[in-house]
C-alpha cells in the first residue's frame, strides 16, 4: 500500500475555472451550462454533449482539443488520457503535481458533471448482449473516480440533485466548499458502486453463475423513514434496479408517510395476491396473511377475506389484485386499514379513501410475476443469505394422493387454494381454506400442532362471529406448508373440521400420518414441494 502523501490541507473555498460535462441525459444541461458560462468557466465536453452545449451558443471545447487525440474507436477512446486524468487528479498545491501540471500542459478540471452510459436502462428495456456490453462506460466512471478522490478541489456531479447543488453554490459565492465536495465525492463513489453491481449481476446471469464468487446489491433511496421497526430504531428503504411492480415503485397518491412495518407488510401482501387469478383481496397483519379469498370482484373478495379473522385485520394491510372502483372502495373503509395496494383505482375510489386522510393508498400500474425469476436477500451478522424467489405453482397434476379417499375436484381446488396462501406464511404455518376462502391460519409456531390449534381457534371465532353454529374449518382443506413430523398436527386438523389435507410429505413418519388419515376418512395429497417461509 502506498504511503499516504504529505499534501497541504485543502482549501475550503474552490473558484473553479473548467467544468468537464458528458452526458446521456441532456436534462437540465442548459440552464448549467450557461450558468456555468455566465461565471466564466470554461466548458469542455464531448461528442453529443458538446454538439447541444454549442447548440446553446455558448462556447465550449472538445476533449480532443485538451488531448490532441481524436475520439477513436467508436468512442470508447476520448477520455481516457493523462491531460484529463492529471487535471481531476492533480493536487494544486502540491509542488511536484504543480510542476508536472505545467511541464506537461495540463490545466485543472474543477468540475465533473458526468451521468454514464445508460446501461441499466438498456438492460431493463432487453437490449442484447452486444448493446449492454456497448453501453457499459468505462471512461465515465473512471473520471468520476478520479475526480471524487481528489475532492479537495474537485466537484463531482452524478445527478440532478448534485449539480443542483453546485449550482446553488456557485450562484451564492462562486465557490464550492469542502464540506459539499466531500458530500459529492460520497455520493459519486455510491453511484459508480452501483453501476458496477449492476454490470457484474448482469454478466453473472448471463454466463448462468448462481452464485458468483463476489455478489453485489446496490440500491438507490427512495425514502428516509422516521424509523425502522421500532421507534429507537433507524430506517430507510431504498429501491434496486429490479423492475417489478409492487411498493418499491408505487405511487403513493394519499396518506400519511409509509412505515418500515407498511413497506414490509404491504410487500407480503401483494407477493401473495398476485397468485391468484381470480379476483382477489388479501389482508396482512404483521407480515402474515390474516384473510385471503377470492370473488366475483373485489368488494366480495374482501368482504370474503375479512370473514377469516376481523379482528387481527384492523390496522391491517389491505391488497387486492384488479383496480378498485368506489364500492370496493366503501367497503374497504368500513374499518380502519393501514394502507391499501392495487394495480389501480378509479376517481370514484379516490374519493371515497380521500376522506381517510391517514390511509395510505398505493398504485402500482401492475402485478408482479408470482412466477417468474428473480433474488430475495436477508441480512445476517457479518453476510447475507441470497436465494431464487419461490416460484412453486402447484396444480392437480402435480398432486399425488397418498390415502384410501380420493379428494372430490372441490376439495382438490380448496388444497390448491390453501396451499398458496401457506405458501407465503411465515413457518410452521397451518391454513384452513374452503371454497376460494381461508377459515382459518396459524403461523409462525414452534411446533406444527400448535399452529394447527391457533388455525382451528380462528376459524372457530370466524364461524361464531357470522353466526353460525359451527366452525368455518367444517369441511375444509388443510395445507402444511411442511411435512407433518408426527401425526398430532393433522389430528388437531381432523378435530377442526378438514376434511382433506395438502402437505409436502417426507417425513420419516408419512405411514403413522397416512394411516391416521386413513382411519379418520379423510383424503391427503402429497405435493413433493416444501414452502418454508422463516
Amino acid at each position: 500500500m502506498p504511503a499516504a502523501p504529505d499534501f497541504p490541507p485543502s482549501p475550503d473555498a474552490v473558484r473553479p475555472v473548467r467544468a468537464l460535462i458528458s452526458l446521456s441525459d441532456k436534462a437540465g444541461l442548459e440552464d448549467a451550462a450557461r450558468t456555468l458560462h455566465d461565471l466564466g468557466v470554461e466548458l469542455v465536453s464531448t461528442g453529443g454533449t458538446r454538439a447541444a452545449i454549442a447548440g446553446f451558443g455558448l462556447p465550449v471545447k472538445d476533449v480532443a482539443d485538451l488531448t490532441g487525440f481524436p475520439e477513436m474507436m467508436d468512442g470508447r477512446v476520448k477520455t481516457l488520457h493523462p491531460v484529463v486524468h492529471g487535471g481531476l487528479l492533480g493536487v494544486r498545491d502540491a509542488a511536484d503535481h504543480a510542476k508536472a501540471m505545467s511541464d506537461h500542459g495540463i490545466g485543472a478540471i474543477d468540475i465533473v458533471w458526468i451521468d454514464l452510459y445508460p446501461f441499466e436502462s438498456t438492460v431493463a428495456a432487453g437490449g442484447t448482449f452486444e448493446a449492454a456490453v456497448e453501453n457499459i462506460d468505462i471512461g465515465g466512471p473512471a473520471m468520476i473516480r478520479s475526480g471524487s478522490k481528489n475532492h479537495g478541489y474537485v466537484a463531482v456531479c452524478v445527478d440532478a440533485a448534485s449539480v443542483a447543488e453546485v449550482m446553488a453554490a456557485l450562484k451564492a459565492d462562486g465557490t464550492t466548499s469542502l464540506a459539499l465536495r466531500k458530500r459529492l465525492a460520497a455520493r459519486a463513489f455510491a453511484r459508480t458502486a452501483a453501476y458496477d453491481a449492476a454490470v457484474s449481476g448482469w454478466f453473472a446471469d448471463q454466463v448462468e453463475d448462481a452464485a458468483p464468487a463476489r455478489k453485489s446489491i446496490s440500491g438507490a433511496l427512495a425514502q428516509t423513514l422516521r424509523y425502522g421497526e421500532n421507534p429507537h430504531q433507524t430506517g430507510a428503504f431504498y429501491r434496486t434496479a429490479e423492475v417489478r411492480p409492487g411498493v418499491a415503485r408505487a405511487e403513493q397518491v394519499q396518506g400519511k408517510e409509509l412505515g418500515y412495518n407498511n413497506i414490509a407488510d404491504a410487500d407480503a401482501a401483494y407477493e401473495l395476491v398476485a397468485e391468484f387469478e381470480a379476483p382477489a383481496c388479501v389482508i396482512v397483519k404483521h407480515a402474515n396473511p390474516c384473510g385471503v379469498a377470492v370473488g366475483a370482484d373485489l368488494s366480495e373478495a374482501y368482504a370474503r377475506a375479512l370473514e377469516c379473522d376481523s379482528v387481527s385485520a384492523f390496522g391491517g394491510v389491505i391488497a387486492v389484485n384488479r383496480p378498485l372502483n368506489g364500492a370496493d372502495a366503501r367497503a374497504i373503509t368500513d374499518i380502519f386499514t393501514e394502507v391499501v395496494i392495487a394495480p389501480g383505482a378509479d376517481e370514484d375510489a379516490r374519493a371515497v379513501f380521500a376522506a381517510k386522510k391517514n390511509l395510505r393508498l398505493l398504485i402500482t400500474d401492475g402485478l408482479p410475476d408470482a412466477h417468474g425469476p428473480g433474488e430475495v436477500f436477508r441480512s445476517v451478522a457479518g453476510g447475507f443469505l441470497v436465494q431464487g424467489r419461490d416460484r412453486s405453482r402447484l396444480t392437480a397434476a402435480d398432486l399425488r394422493i397418498v390415502t384410501r379417499r380420493q379428494p372430490t375436484p372441490t376439495e382438490i381446488a380448496d388444497m390448491l387454494f390453501a396451499f398458496t396462501v401457506a405458501k407465503h406464511v411465515k413457518s410452521n404455518a397451518i391454513v384452513y381454506a374452503k371454497d376460494g376462502q381461508t377459515a382459518g391460519i396459524g403461523a409462525g409456531q414452534m411446533n406444527r400442532r400448535d399452529s394447527a390449534r391457533i388455525a382451528a381457534i380462528r376459524a372457530r371465532e370466524a364461524g361464531e362471529a357470522k353466526g353460525l353454529a359451527h366452525s368455518l374449518a367444517e369441511g375444509s382443506a388443510c395445507a402444511s406448508e411442511a411435512f407433518f413430523p408426527f401425526a398430532d398436527g393433522l389430528l388437531e386438523a381432523i378435530g377442526a373440521g378438514a376434511t382433506a389435507v395438502i402437505q409436502p410429505g417426507g417425513s420419516m413418519r408419512d405411514a403413522e400420518v397416512i394411516a391416521a388419515a386413513d382411519e379418520a376418512g379423510i383424503a391427503m395429497a402429497f405435493t413433493g414441494v416444501r414452502v418454508f417461509r422463516h
